[in-house]
């Protein structure tokens, strides 16, 4: 244990954390730096398909690069940015010190950006997995693809998985176990109850993509036969199994947004959020329901009447808690005093962008309109629509609304305005073309196509889209890095906030809150500065406290050796002739860092 007033600095210092705030921005840096890679690999496939017969790429580096654009938007940014938010907000919004199992939580980054390497590996041997992000079997068989790229994919994934799984585990404990005084389950910020849905279907959905995942893998090297129909497999079966965990994680991603959207409308339009108690449920509904629509994606492999019948009914039930929680953002919104912020900007076209991606949604919960559909760009459309348009855009809301939190500083709203313009137009004017192409047909993942398909037009508008959302992405980094150093500065309370990371300083102290704070109602720092009839209240005087008798977790390094044991062993158990050796070594090293890190716990 360490005492709060012997913080060390240094790069070291960051290697070593187990504090929550650290890990947060470890996690929002990484993802940054994949989302130029996911963001240049999006780029490469929009000039490829910039004119028709195109050869500015290869077929087989086309179909590289829309397997790992998939993947790395998905798992190394959406899901790590999202992580990001929790690692840092969820003991300061439950007015905790830190989360409930520090070092575990140190653990899981590091899991993760080795993970994230290992995913990526094959680029560096010119081994990059072409079968799709979903690695549908037939894609991933070793008669397809001999060399070793589907098993950096499918071994990176397992790696990013376990970390997530970790983090999961870490989140649900600390929120459930770790609230301040007073704030029962039901006096918890929105972001909180995303958050906690968000860690259910985490814990639920990730073993199975785990075991999916381990199957492929003992197909292509141990002679098992799951997927080989000539060896009795089926390549239906991994289609089930990738959707059941495939479809929960939608709402794995677009939970967190929804509960960081639900704090930016209330502050900014200084109302409460309309019809909370509804808000809860319908975050629960939508996780629950989230488990049973996902064969709606398997609606043109011959699931027979019955079973199109009931996975047609479920998605059109799930949009109902979806519509819940439009409407109350509505709500909120109305006849508030709005304040258009460039956090607001971000949560009120998430709001109009993921009701637009939902409408589309429910066309596919009808079975002939899905079949026609399938595998056309209008799917590109739909989804980019809710995970973009949706998830992308409500995360940076949150980094504008909580930027001033973590840093002290305010974000340059000019600048942050220019940038949502850009990604806002170049947003729809690169996906809502692609509606009109899926309806003439255009299939997803052809590389080139020929003049007279009618297909010019709109592959050209929806290639400038892309290039004006990339000029939006570089604006955001200018303005990121600028307003570190030269943003204005930030007091604790930046936005006249409701929920307690409001009531410290900005950038937060290492122990958080030298007191325990207690809470009545939701809302309850609002209430501390504001009457029921609105009128300012004089603010309570904070209680003293001495730093020197708040200790925390020490410092430690076996996180980051006990996460490069297992990426190592994991890695090796493909390689031929010396892999054996490598997993070995990796297994050696998880031992010994275990052991490590139990003696420095005892």
């Amino acid at each position: 244990m360490s005492s709060a007033n012997s913080q060390q600095t240094g790069l070291w210092s960051w290697i070593t954390t187990v504090d929550h705030k650290k890990i947060g921005i470890m996690y929002a840096l990484a993802a940054f730096f994949f989302l130029v890679v996911g963001g240049a690999e999006a780029i490469l496939m929009r000039t490829q398909l910039l004119v028709p017969n195109n050869d500015f790429i290869t077929a087989r580096t086309f179909n590289s690069m829309v397997t790992m654009h998939g993947t790395t938007m998905i798992f190394l940014v959406v899901m790590p940015l999202s992580a990001a938010f929790f690692n840092y907000l969820t003991p300061l919004m439950i007015g905790a010190r830190d989360v409930a199992f520090p070092r575990l939580n140190a653990l899981s980054f590091w899991i993760f950006l080795f993970g994230g390497i290992l995913l990526n590996f094959g680029f560096f041997i010119d081994q990059v997995p072409r079968g799709g992000w979903f690695g549908y079997a037939n894609l991933t068989s070793l008669q397809y693809t001999p060399d070793l790229s589907v098993d950096f994919w499918a071994m990176g994934l397992q790696v990013v998985g376990l970390a997530s799984l970790i983090a999961s585990v870490n989140f649900f404990v600390t929120i459930l176990n770790m609230r301040c005084k007073g704030m029962t389950l039901l006096k918890m910020p929105m972001f909180m109850w995303t958050n906690l849905v968000t860690q259910v279907l985490l814990m639920l959905s990730l073993p199975v993509i785990t075991i999916a995942l381990l199957m492929v893998t003992f197909d292509r090297h141990f002679g098992t036969g799951f997927f080989i129909p000539g060896e009795g497999g089926s390549v239906i079966l991994w289609q089930h199994l990738f959707w059941v965990f495939g479809h929960p994680e939608v709402y794995i991603l677009i939970l967190p947004a929804m509960g960081i959207v639900s704090e930016i409308l209330t502050t900014f339009s200084k109302k409460p959020l309309f019809g909370y108690s509804v808000m809860v449920y319908s975050s629960c509904a939508i996780g629950f329901l989230g488990f049973a629509v996902w064969a709606h994606h398997m609606f043109t492999t011959g699931l027979g009447p019955w079973a199109t019948t009931f996975f047609s009914a479920a998605t059109m039930l799930i949009a109902v808690p979806t519509g819940v929680k439009i409407f109350n953002w509505i709500s909120t919104v109305w006849g508030g005093r709005i304040r258009f912020t460039t956090a607001n900007l971000f949560a009120l076209s998430f709001v109009a962008m993921f009701t637009f991606g939902g409408l589309s949604g429910i066309m596919h919960s009808s079975a002939p309109i899905d079949s026609q559909h399938q595998d056309t760009y209008f799917v590109v459309a739909h989804f980019h629509y809710v995970l973009y348009g949706g998830a992308v855009m409500a995360l940076f809301g949150g980094i504008y609304y909580w930027f001033p939190k973590v840093t002290g500083r305010f974000m340059d709203e000019t600048m942050g305005k220019i940038q949502f313009w850009l990604y806002m137009i170049g947003f729809n004017v690169t996906f809502f073309p692609m509606h009109f192409l899926g309806v003439q047909g255009m299939p997803r993942r052809n590389y080139t196509y020929a003049v007279d398909q009618g297909w010019d037009l709109w592959n050209w508008v929806a290639s400038v889209g892309a290039y004006a959302t990339a000029v939006g992405g570089i604006v955001f980094a200018i303005n990121f890095f600028w307003s570190l150093k030269k943003g204005a500065k930030a007091e604790g309370d930046a936005w006249n906030g409701r929920t307690l990371e409001w009531t410290i300083p900005s950038p937060p102290h290492e122990y958080n809150f030298g007191i325990e704070p207690t809470v009545t109602r939701t809302d309850d720092f609002w209430y501390q500065k504001y009457s029921e009839d609105g009128k300012k209240l004089q603010p309570p005087k904070p209680e003293k406290y001495d730093p020197n008798d708040i200790h925390l977790p020490g410092p430690s390094y076996w996180p980051i050796i006990l996460a490069a044991g297992i990426t190592v062993a994991a890695s090796g158990f493909f390689v031929q002739g010396i892999g054996l050796y490598v997993s070995l070594l990796g297994i050696a090293v998880v031992v010994v860092s275990v052991y490590g890190w139990s003696f420095e716990e005892a």
